[in-house]
């Protein structure tokens, strides 16, 4: 993570009246610390969603002891919490970065989702497949700590999906639902990746670079 993110990030992990939603000490914690306390937890919630996590096994993830666990976070719920509101930041924040929407055309939409998605990934390997988890979670005090960054998510998605447009596609070609497509297709093949046990972020991001291309040469072929 850029120190810009860093900075970046620690201003913005308030809750709504302004009070820190963990200790701020937190980020005064060595940065590899505290990239191991997330990618720890990042790992367990997105494989296990909130009710199967186990605090148990962040911090045998981590290689920390559980009482500092709950020194910064207090509790499951406030980990979890904490690593979702962080999530959804730092991926806004580099979606911002790859100037998502400088480009109307589906596939350089896609392109630009998938620089940021790349960059989530080479420090932060589970935070997609964290939120992609969350989605489907239904444990209510999960839900309601994480409420108000999923709408900030939601809304992030529906602008990218909204500001697309049909521009050099075939006629009849519902762009939304073709920049959509794309969006499951690099969550599919992120998906495949972890089930195989293969998972590289620099191996993804060329992959699916050569499936938005692969859709890009069906649908508009170049001129001769």
């Amino acid at each position: 993570m850029f120190i810009r993110d860093e900075i970046f990030i620690r201003n913005e992990m308030f809750t709504q009246n302004g009070m820190l939603l963990m200790n701020e000490k937190f980020f005064d914690l060595k940065k590899e610390k505290q990239d191991r306390m997330i990618n720890a937890s990042l790992k367990v919630f997105a494989e296990g969603g909130y009710a199967h996590a186990s605090t148990d096994d962040i911090v045998r993830e981590a290689s920390i002891s559980k009482g500092l666990l709950f020194h910064y976070f207090g509790s499951k719920l406030g980990t979890y919490a904490f690593m979702y509101q962080y999530s959804v930041r730092f991926f806004l924040l580099e979606l911002s970065a790859a100037k998502v929407g400088g480009s109307k055309n589906v596939f350089d939409m896609a392109k630009q989702v998938e620089q940021a998605r790349w960059q989530v990934l080479k420090g932060y390997p589970y935070l997609l497949a964290f939120l992609q988890k969350s989605r489907t979670e239904n444990v209510k005090e999960a839900l309601l700590e994480t409420e108000d960054m999923k709408e900030k998510l939601d809304e992030a998605y529906e602008k990218i999906l909204a500001d697309v447009n049909a521009e050099g596609l075939p006629a009849g070609t519902d762009a939304k639902k073709l920049l959509q497509m794309l969006l499951f297709t690099m969550d599919g093949i992120m998906n495949e990746q972890f089930g195989k046990g293969a998972f590289q972020a620099d191996m993804l991001h060329e992959e699916v670079i050569s499936y938005i291309n692969n859709f890009r040469n069906a649908l508009m072929p170049p001129e001769e």
